[in-house]
């Protein structure tokens, strides 16, 4: 399929709709020439299947970090029309709002660097991490709808933050529509204990340090001044509770598939009308899982201002430890795009809004990115980046390839401190596992839809 593919630009590729039968629009996919050679040809093959839904806008885009995933690639976006088109759980992903904070501090890599092997080892005992972890919240049921129709609200009336956390976080840090009736039993069952907790997989909690400064007026606007200031990005989910969203309605929108005699092209995608009871339904419980998220990475966030209270012994608002911004990237939300409404869907992809930050995640070992949305993401990609730096291999091959003792090792040669709650999540997020960071940024930010702020590197790690 790839050799469909025709150059528009230096970073701007097009497969036309007449590529295979049954496209309805064309895709389009960000990338430069290296990162292009790298993306499977399967994943742009699943980037035509959603070209072939009912009601799907122009164009289908996928992003410089996209890889092979569960029905459509991790890295992609498509936007359908609110009359005819369709809402899909396949389409936002299993991990509904796995999104990033950005905390800022007054603190500079000087400062930090004689206390960091503490701070990392007080952060790893405050931050609940692994496979199936716990969290040390114990919320009630009732609770639990306060949090999934409220989510950084709760946690802010809570006393885990401050209003300014709230206005800095897409979405106010809640979606409105939340209906916690439409959550099933198992989800909250799932949900209920891990409420501040970090997870597994590609989740993490790394200290970083600025080490370049590309819009410096930008910049300043969000709190950063000066290479080698401190900073905090915290990136995780919805857990268990978003995963049950997931999984439940899946098995709901492939019998609307049947019922409404939708025509797709691989049953991954499940889907349902957007004004059918199957498609709003699953968007009213995203959406409290969506909350839910917002409220996990508020708890975690405030709990990493305490941290650095004790280990510093200096009140977190002293070392000016303020949200930049948080974002999510798997996530369907009704949008006005260029004055024209859409049902979006972001599978590992960022909202890019004109002047808001986005945040891009690179490996354990490499650098991260903020970078600043534009006007072209509204006219190129319903308003959307890159999300990170994008699988190169899958898990299993990860694992086989290398070893979490040796790649802890190796970052520790390289001054990062770290911990994760098993071997097996060093040697998974491997940072060879990855598409090189740099390439992925190049790609947005010479096709214009987020343009570069600030580079960060990692100087301690924390997995799950």
């Amino acid at each position: 399929m790839k050799e469909k593919l025709k150059k528009i630009t230096e970073y701007e590729w097009e497969l036309p709709k007449e590529a295979r039968p049954g496209m309805n629009v064309n895709a389009r996919i960000i990338a430069n020439e290296k990162i292009m050679g790298d993306i499977e040809d399967s994943a742009v093959e699943q980037l035509t299947n959603v070209a072939c839904l009912p009601g799907v806008a122009e164009p289908v885009v996928g992003l410089p970090d996209m890889h092979f995933g569960y029905g459509l690639p991790m890295g992609a976006v498509s936007a359908f029309d609110p009359e005819n088109g369709i809402i899909s759980a396949g389409l936002c992903g299993f991990d509904i709002n796995c999104g990033i904070n950005s905390i800022r501090t007054s603190l500079t890599f000087d400062e930090i660097k004689p206390k960091l092997k503490q701070l990392i080892t007080e952060l790893f005992s405050a931050i609940p991490c692994g496979v199936g972890s716990k969290g040390k919240l114990r919320i009630k049921e009732n609770e639990l709808e306060e949090v999934m129709r409220l989510g950084s609200k709760w946690a802010v009336e809570k006393g885990y933050g401050i209003q300014k956390d709230i206005e800095n976080t897409e979405e106010k840090g809640c979606m409105q529509g939340a209906d916690p009736s439409k959550v099933s039993a198992m989800a909250r069952k799932r949900g209920l204990p891990q409420l501040g907790t970090l997870g597994a997989g590609n989740h993490f909690l790394e200290i970083q340090k600025v080490t370049g400064i590309f819009d410096p007026d930008y910049a300043k606007s969000i709190g950063i001044a000066d290479k080698g200031q401190a900073m905090v990005m915290l990136h995780c989910g919805s857990r268990g509770l978003g995963h049950q969203v997931a999984s439940d309605y899946l098995k709901i929108q492939e019998k609307a598939v049947r019922k409404y005699n939708l025509k797709i092209p691989d049953r991954q995608l499940a889907c349902a009308p957007v004004n059918s009871p199957e498609g709003q339904d699953y968007y009213s419980a995203m959406k409290c899982a969506v909350n839910y998220a917002f409220a996990n990475r508020q708890v975690m966030a405030h709990w990493i201002r305490e941290t650095f209270e004790k280990v510093f012994r200096r009140q977190w608002e002293d070392m000016g430890m303020h949200t930049v911004y948080a974002v999510c990237h798997n996530v369907v939300k009704l949008e006005n795009i260029n004055g024209k409404n859409y049902y979006v869907h972001r599978k590992g992809a960022t909202r890019s809004y004109p002047e808001k930050p986005v945040l891009i995640a690179g490996t354990m070992g490499t650098a991260s990115y903020i970078c600043k949305g534009t006007q072209e993401a509204l006219n190129k990609t319903f308003g959307s980046s890159c999300h990170g730096s994008g699988r190169a291999m899958s898990r299993n091959e990860a694992l086989r390839r290398f070893k979490g003792q040796s790649i802890s090792s190796e970052l520790t040669k390289m001054g990062i401190e770290n911990k994760a709650g098993a071997w097996g999540s060093f040697a998974e997020e491997a940072p060879k596992s990855y598409k090189d960071v740099e390439d992925v940024v190049d790609s947005v930010h010479n096709a214009g839809i987020s343009t570069k702020v600030t580079r960060i590197e990692p100087i301690g790690v924390i997995k799950g």
